[in-house]
């Protein structure tokens, strides 16, 4: 069986690929969205304009999408939130995580995507990248070689911290 690249565990004959095909549509917003990753996993480049909303496609630079989907290795997608974008809305948002390599460096993209149904057909509309948060540790670091905040009396490296 060929997996699906969208991470669905079905394959990917069964999820995706008759969307990317045109033998049958996107039924939610987030269905829409595994099936644009899976066009950047397959460099189907025809299938991401189709989806995008036809006022945004003369923006669109097919040129770069392409390289980015040819120049990638596409490991997982993991979806983070879906809100609304079910088969009776109009209008959804799905955030995700795409986990890919650029010249074997590991990368992530995070993003909220929105979306919006007009004559039934789901389209990409808009996004927002999400960018990481800086880690703020909630008490003091303690160093290798202060005393070890259990209590021990042993340095800090020597204890809890070896």
């Amino acid at each position: 069986m060929n997996q699906c690249p969208c991470g669905s565990d079905q394959s990917y004959s069964e999820c995706c690929e008759p969307l990317i095909k045109g033998t049958r549509s996107a039924g939610t917003a987030e269905e829409l969205m595994r099936s644009r990753y899976c066009a950047y996993a397959k460099t189907e480049i025809a299938y991401l304009l189709q989806t995008t909303h036809p006022e945004l496609r003369k923006d669109s630079d097919e040129k770069s999408m392409r390289n980015w989907s040819r120049n990638s290795e596409w490991h997982k997608l993991e979806v983070i939130e879906t809100n609304d974008g079910g088969p009776d809305d109009s209008e959804g948002q799905v955030e995700f995580i795409a986990h890919y390599s650029e010249k074997g460096v590991k990368k992530i993209h995070h993003e909220r995507a929105s979306f919006i149904k007009e004559d039934n057909t789901w389209f990409f509309k808009d996004a927002e990248t999400i960018k990481p948060q800086q880690y703020i540790r909630p008490t003091p670091k303690v160093g290798r070689n202060e005393p070890c905040p259990c209590g021990s009396g042993k340095k800090h490296k020597k204890c809890c911290g070896a």
